[in-house]
């Protein structure tokens, strides 16, 4: 019994920080673009701005 407690709380504690972690890294912003670039969000990439 006290096995299974000490497992679950274990599990519970670490849940959230796992989460949480998941998928950020793969997340691109505008404040990752080299100077000049703007990001374009629709292909999720940095690009050079285009001018008329």
């Amino acid at each position: 019994m006290k096995l299974k407690v000490t497992l679950a709380a274990l599990i519970l504690g670490f849940t959230p920080a796992l989460a949480s972690a998941s998928c950020g890294w793969k997340e691109r912003t505008a404040s990752a673009c080299a100077e000049g670039q703007v990001y374009d969000a629709d292909s999720a990439t940095c690009i050079d701005p285009v001018s008329s």
